[in-house]
């Protein structure tokens, strides 16, 4: 059966990054915008990571946002919530800083707007563990609109995160569409290519690869975008 849909992660992917040094000029910029509301930076960072992994662990009761919001005001108390309209500022204002931990990589547009003329449905499948605000500007940077995808999972509307099999279950739901006519593209060797196992096809873009479990990666189509394509070519 031929491929209908394709599911793009964006970090690292669309999006080229080395997430570590992204991750710590966010982090940077962050604490330094949050620093006058009182909160310390090495504490700050801390509890965002263990928000992070609550939403990792989230199976489905509630959504990301909710999930993360209850662990950091278990912090914080609710002076966290009080506050979270300097966050809000924070993306629209000071999280376009980030931008300079990230690359860019005209071929990933090209090849996002060549699929989309020739009719295949297209999926922003990053994690959702950033707010609305952030992924629609991450978006931008890599040189797209969320208007060129049917779907763009975040932290709002979503209540799993990759690699959890059922995010890639709640995103085949929402667009009403069967595994095996989805392709699933993206740079981690786990969290991303486990959607092989619902029956999925995959592509493991190697760019910018993540293989935190030292997996064989040549179990996976792989390559960069070129490859991308003229394996998109044969399905």
């Amino acid at each position: 059966m031929s491929i209908t849909t394709v599911l793009f992660d964006l970090d690292g992917t669309l999006l080229p990054m080395d997430q570590k040094v992204f991750t710590k000029i966010y982090f940077k910029h962050l604490a330094g915008k949050l620093a006058p509301l009182g909160y310390e930076a090495s504490k700050l960072i801390d509890s965002i990571w263990k928000g992070t992994a609550a939403m990792m662990r989230n199976t489905g009761e509630t959504t990301n946002e909710e999930v993360f919001w209850e662990y950091f005001i278990s912090v914080y108390g609710e002076k966290a919530r009080n506050d979270e309209a300097e966050f809000e500022k924070f993306y629209q204002n000071d999280f376009i800083k980030a931008k300079e931990g990230c690359g860019f990589n005209p071929k990933a547009g090209k090849l996002v707007r060549k699929l989309k003329e020739k009719g295949y449905r297209l999926v922003l499948a990053t994690n959702p563990l950033f707010p609305e605000i952030a992924t629609m500007q991450r978006i931008q940077w890599a040189g797209l609109e969320a208007a060129d995808f049917e779907l763009v999972t975040t932290y709002e509307s979503s209540s799993y995160c990759k690699p959890n099999p059922d995010y890639f279950r709640d995103v085949l739901n929402r667009i009403n569409e069967k595994a095996e006519n989805c392709l699933m593209v993206g740079n981690d060797a786990y969290e991303d290519m486990i959607a092989r196992q619902l029956g999925m096809k995959v592509f493991l873009l190697t760019d910018c690869l993540i293989n935190d479990r030292d997996i064989d990666i040549s179990i996976f189509p792989n390559g960069d975008f070129d490859q991308l394509e003229k394996y998109i070519e044969t399905l």
